[in-house]
């Protein structure tokens, strides 16, 4: 079964650039292609895609907006991928906390566009080394949490905070398998039931529950080696 793809860009060259890009694949198919963003939350009703390519600018809807509002309506498994020129920090903070799965700058590599649409259709998440800094950056410079948020945490078994704070820190299940020893089908299961006590949509929103409740905070862990 191939991947449905709608494609929202107010430059229509742009648009149709991403459209014939992705079309050249068998296994993705571009539905629709809009140049607002009311016309993007009007094309995913009618198609109901898989993967939704979203500007950030465009005119009647920006692309965060037209973001929260299909993924608040949806009743199907819709993603969203925000391929935008710019990257400043409120950006990438208000789509992530709109739901969308992956960040990614128009300057990636065509073959790497079909990647990017397929790794967000089966679930995955997506954003570039330069956008992941900037956004833990932000966290950073953050002195306080938000308490209501972190309420939620009582929701957690103590395994469950383990689980949350090691995504939060970049760990793969097969990491935190390691780190917990513990199976990695467990662990993933343990994903999965903090993804629904926590009303959340994938671990992009693990991530940032984790800092904006306090759980962890940026700098209080080495990554990379």
């Amino acid at each position: 079964m191939s991947i449905r793809v709608v494609v929202a860009d107010d430059q229509a060259l742009v648009r149709r650039g991403f459209a014939m890009i992705l079309r050249v694949h068998p296994d993705i198919e571009v539905v629709a292609e809009a140049g607002t963003g009311i016309e993007a939350i009007e094309a995913t009703r009618l198609h109901r895609p898989d993967v939704i390519l979203m500007d950030i600018r465009m005119p009647e809807l920006d692309g965060l907006e037209a973001t929260s509002r299909i993924l608040e309506e949806a009743d199907w498994d819709a993603r969203v991928l925000i391929l935008t020129t710019f990257d400043p920090d409120e950006y990438v903070y208000k789509a992530l906390r709109s739901g969308a799965s992956a960040f990614v700058l128009k300057d990636i590599r065509p073959e790497q566009l079909a990647t990017a649409v397929r790794t967000v259709a089966e679930g995955g998440t997506l954003l570039s080394p330069s956008i992941t800094r900037r956004f833990i950056d932000r966290f950073a410079q953050r002195h306080t949490v938000n308490t209501a948020v972190t309420a939620r945490l009582k929701r957690l078994t103590s395994r469950e905070r383990e689980i949350t704070t090691a995504v939060a820190r970049g760990a793969s299940n097969a990491e935190i398998a390691e780190q917990l020893v513990i199976g990695a089908a467990t662990v993933k299961s343990h994903v999965s039931s903090v993804l629904t006590k926590l009303g959340l949509r994938d671990r992009i929103q693990i991530v940032i529950f984790a800092y904006e409740s306090g759980l962890i905070e940026a700098g209080d862990h080495d990554i990379g080696h």
